[in-house]
């Protein structure tokens, strides 16, 4: 599955990439203003927006939208299709071989989600077999961790989940849930929550800037 993209290059030759990958019912363009906002000078960063494919999802009553996945139930665990997740996650894959390709380190390519994507997110970087430079997860949950099969390349990946504790739509359990269970998994994580709902706020956005410069 190759995705649409919206590409945003930087004035020099970029010597980094976020890929950002939005939630369930929206789209590239979601993102978009993130490029002004975080303003990561002097690093070079291209930023990649995917859209989602479009698919039927259960709980919106079948209803074609840009998904990332089905979710079959709102169940606190979500019950969701696995083998989509897994296929979205692959097509990041994909995205991330064309920038090593034009000559990007892997170790400065960054995975960003939110909601949906978030969970996409984890299940891409994790598993990508050469080392990444950072996963961003937002407003998420770790969809595969009951059977992700991770890569040893990326055993070390900085991690970044924030949260809103105020979000009606993933609640924060999910986001606690997820850093538990990474950080059994053995993986490093800074997790920040913010008084917000499910979105972002300038705060956290300062505090992703930050995050980011240290990695690049």
């Amino acid at each position: 599955m190759q995705l649409e993209v919206i590409k945003h290059d930087p004035s020099a030759p970029a010597d980094a990439v976020i890929i950002w990958l939005h939630g369930l019912g929206a789209s590239g363009n979601d993102f978009v203003p993130m490029v002004e906002h975080l303003n990561l000078a002097p690093a070079h960063v291209r930023f990649l927006f995917p859209h989602a494919p479009r698919l039927p999802v259960t709980i919106n009553q079948g209803m074609v939208m840009p998904a990332w996945y089905d979710i079959t139930a709102m169940t606190i665990d979500r019950e969701i299709d696995a083998t989509q997740l897994r296929a979205s996650a692959a097509a990041v894959h994909q995205m991330i071989d064309a920038q090593i390709e034009q000559g990007i380190d892997s170790k400065r390519i960054i995975i960003a989600g939110f909601s949906q994507g978030g969970a996409v997110g984890y299940e891409a970087a994790l598993t990508y077999p050469k080392p990444l430079g950072g996963l961003m997860a937002h407003s998420t949950y770790f969809a595969t961790q009951g059977d992700i099969t991770p890569a040893e390349a990326n055993q070390s990946l900085p991690i970044l989940v924030q949260h809103g504790t105020q979000d009606p739509v993933v609640p924060e359990t999910l986001g606690q849930r997820a850093v538990a269970h990474l950080k059994e998994m053995g993986y490093q994580v800074t997790y920040q929550t913010y008084p917000m709902p499910h979105s972002l706020c300038m705060e956290q956005v300062e505090d992703m800037q930050k995050w980011l410069l240290e990695r690049f």
